[in-house]
């Protein structure tokens, strides 16, 4: 069920990887679907939210210091980048503009969603994986419950709602790092910084970022959770599979990205026309 999978050291012929390919997107896909439709069965539960709170814990509490940082260096390395280039052509005071439209548009989704593909995406393949492994899931089933129900519905949910969260805060500390490095340490004109700040980032810049997140944060739950699903027996096919999570999600994120940055500039050009910061 893995594309990266013992048979991948060898090389494949086009028709083989394709059907290889075919294969782990079917599978991937009536998982996602299982998944989907016991969210919407168990949503009225109130066990849900018994099992949903301590994943919300996990995924939120636990990740938020990891997103603070990320956040806060990726918007002070983008000051540090661009104000030499700004300020040789007199443009230095629209540095806000700049680093703010970058961050909550690409890097701040972006970089929140790579992060807890790495930090939490990994701890749930290894924990589903070791149940698989030591065939938990195969004994809830044989006693009539639903594994998808049960162990992926609260996972996947707690990444769905908290990556939207999580990319809100670095979106802040992304902005300060900006701010600190522009106004505070290289002398930029606070009150211009901000200006053309105001002017260039719009409620449609914060609704793009956010709404990128719920599909990043989706995808690396499912990533996840079917990556440790059907992982292979022993430890060693437990840490392949978290590999294989991170990954795949990060090219999941990369991917989806692209094709919503598209959209999203289309029907941002429609509705807005084009806008220009500099």
């Amino acid at each position: 069920m893995c594309i990266l999978d013992d048979q991948a050291s060898i090389p494949l012929s086009p028709l083989a990887f394709l059907r290889h390919v075919s294969h782990y997107l079917g599978g991937f896909s009536i998982f996602s679907w299982h998944a989907f439709v016991g969210t919407l069965r168990e949503l009225h539960r109130p066990q849900l939210w018994r099992l949903l709170m301590p994943q919300l814990f996990e995924v939120g509490y636990r990740s938020l210091s990891v997103i603070l940082i990320t956040g806060a260096f990726v918007g002070m390395v983008l000051a540090v980048q661009a104000i030499e280039q700004f300020r040789a052509v007199g443009l230095e005071e629209r540095m806000g503009a700049v680093v703010n439209i970058s961050v909550v548009r690409e890097l701040g989704p972006v970089l929140a969603g790579i992060m807890l593909a790495g930090r939490v995406g990994g701890a749930l393949t290894a924990e589903l994986g070791t149940m698989k492994v030591t065939e938990q899931i195969d004994a809830m089933r044989s006693m009539g419950v639903d594994p998808v129900r049960y162990l992926v519905v609260p996972r996947v949910l707690a990444c769905f709602l908290l990556t939207p969260i999580l990319t809100i805060y670095a979106n802040m500390t992304g902005s300060v790092g900006g701010w600190f490095i522009s106004v505070i340490q290289r002398g930029v004109d606070n009150g211009p910084y901000w200006d053309y700040t105001r002017m260039s980032v719009g409620n449609f810049d914060l609704f793009s970022g956010i709404l990128k997140s719920f599909f990043f944060g989706a995808a690396l739950g499912l990533i996840s959770c079917y990556k440790g699903f059907y992982c292979r027996a022993g430890a060693e096919g437990v840490g392949r599979a978290c590999t294989e999570a991170f990954v795949t999600s990060f090219m999941a994120i990369l991917t989806m990205d692209y094709f919503l940055a598209e959209a999203l500039q289309s029907i941002s050009i429609k509705l807005y026309g084009f806008r220009t910061f500099l």
